[in-house]
């Protein structure tokens, strides 16, 4: 295999952030020798997850085998994923905003046509349900575990406990249509054929979507992480992986 120099469009700073987490959580188990440093542990993780190389290809890059890569990945997404902020964080910090964004996206994952859980009709793929909260510039404060993308939204969002937590706290949440029933403090556009709604009502529809047309900043935030554009991965670490990423991109905005 040949092995060729690459960039990877993430800051130092979050380089360091993540090898300082790596380190405190070497010296918590006790290893005393590793292949790779904490920094380029680091490095082969934030690579994998920004720019979604299989194993064996940053394996060659980085010399080692294809399952140290593995475990160093693993190992690095796990400890992220425990530092990512809870719901009842997220919402103490949401508190602060005069309103924040609700909506689903979906995560494209390799299943076959049998998995019907994991297929929407709408998007016509199989996919994973993850539900993404911003801030009025759309800017990322949460994002769920990940659930078959055949979990509507407006589901999705009261399993994760988002509805009532939002509405337990008073906020106000901006959401599409495809929250509607939803209720709360959660706000969702008339619902209706457009011709048949008054003047009025499509005025607020059409406020309504500008208003929340911002979340898809936060959705784009969340797969400008290449390993989630296309996750080949088995469904039961998606959520691991959404979660490191949320903590890397809050660190980094911070």
């Amino acid at each position: 295999m040949l092995v060729y120099p690459s960039g990877l469009d993430v800051s130092s700073s979050t380089l360091c952030f993540l090898a300082a987490r790596l380190r405190r959580h070497r010296r918590e188990i006790g290893t005393r020798w590793r292949r790779l440093g904490v920094g380029r542990q680091a490095l082969l993780a934030l690579a994998h997850l920004r720019n979604g190389h299989p194993y064996a290809q940053l394996a060659a890059g980085f010399g080692i085998g294809t399952t140290t890569a593995y475990r160093y990945i693993t190992e690095a997404v796990q400890v992220l994923a425990a530092l990512a902020p809870t719901l009842t964080e997220a919402v103490r910090l949401a508190s602060r905003k005069a309103f924040v964004l609700l909506d689903g996206t979906l995560l494209p994952i390799d299943r076959i046509a049998a998995d019907r859980p994991f297929y929407s009709g709408k998007h016509k793929r199989h996919g994973m349900n993850v539900q993404v909260i911003a801030d009025p510039k759309g800017r990322l404060l949460w994002a769920s575990p990940a659930l078959p993308v055949a979990v509507h939204d407006v589901r999705a969002a009261r399993d994760h406990g988002i509805v009532g937590a939002l509405t337990k706290a008073g906020i106000a949440c901006w959401a599409d249509k495809g929250y509607q029933g939803a209720r709360g403090s959660v706000r969702v556009p008339y619902r209706g054929r457009w011709e048949t709604l008054s003047a009025g009502q499509q005025a607020a529809n059409r406020s309504h979507a500008k208003i929340c047309a911002l979340v898809e900043r936060a959705v784009a935030t969340l797969k400008a992480w290449r390993i989630l554009r296309k996750v080949r991965c088995s469904t039961t670490r998606i959520t691991g992986l959404v979660q490191a990423i949320l903590c890397l991109q809050l660190a980094s905005s911070s």
